[in-house]
């Protein structure tokens, strides 16, 4: 009786001691558990980080296809769009900024195969007031702002550089002219495009030794 009196005082500390062990490990499991989640979801962010900021440098690259005012040749716009096509990034947004890039690059093709087929300035001689006044119309009357910018990359054969200064006329009286304010023909062709304004017409041209136009002076006429 005694030795059953002894075993029966033991099992309590045998039972404590179990389930101290029990919680041991699943405090354990928890933490590991735990961690491994952590971890996970850091890898989770970090992935989704980088994807934004591969869609908002992707973006901004397309954007400046679409929005090039004639810094970009057609051949860099393209090699942009196939590289943020190869990205694969399958954003909705990206998917119509490519479309209207693409668009703007087939746009840019086909005019430049219709400028082609008219004969090289340089070729026929110095440029006729006809000629430069056709020119003015279309960039006015353009479609789009890539068939504008097409036609000003032609006319700039025209001229000895980007800065040939555009004097215009703006009125005539009694032997006196007066003048808008001075402007180059780079930015009088960009404001036509803007503007879709009527071009002054041409009044006076002086052209260098290589036949190039290097002062122009034009006319606004009043209906």
């Amino acid at each position: 009786m005694q030795q059953e009196h002894v075993n029966s005082s033991h099992q309590p500390v045998r039972s404590r001691w179990m389930n101290y062990s029990w919680i041991m490990l699943a405090l354990w499991a928890c933490v590991a558990f735990g961690t491994v989640g952590c971890k996970a979801k850091k890898e989770a962010r970090a992935a989704a980080e980088a994807r934004a900021e591969r869609i908002s440098k992707a973006r901004a690259d397309l954007l400046a296809v679409i929005n090039d005012q004639g810094s970009m040749s057609t051949d860099e716009k393209e090699a942009v769009v196939e590289q943020v096509k190869d990205m694969n990034l399958q954003d909705a947004e990206l998917q119509n900024l490519i479309e209207r890039a693409e668009a703007i690059i087939a746009e840019e093709r086909a005019a430049a195969r219709r400028g082609e087929t008219r004969p090289d300035v340089a070729e026929s001689g110095p440029t006729s007031e006809s000629d430069l006044n056709g020119l003015f119309q279309r960039v006015s009357s353009a479609r789009s702002d890539s068939d504008a910018n097409s036609q000003i990359r032609s006319a700039m054969d025209m001229f000895a550089s980007s800065e040939t200064p555009v004097l215009i006329i703006i009125s005539q009286s009694g032997g006196q002219t007066d003048y808008d304010e001075p402007t180059t023909i780079n930015k009088y062709l960009n404001y036509l495009k803007d503007t879709k304004s009527a071009p002054a017409e041409v009044y006076n041209m002086v052209f260098d030794a290589n036949g190039k136009i290097k002062e122009l002076e034009l006319i606004k006429r009043y209906n």
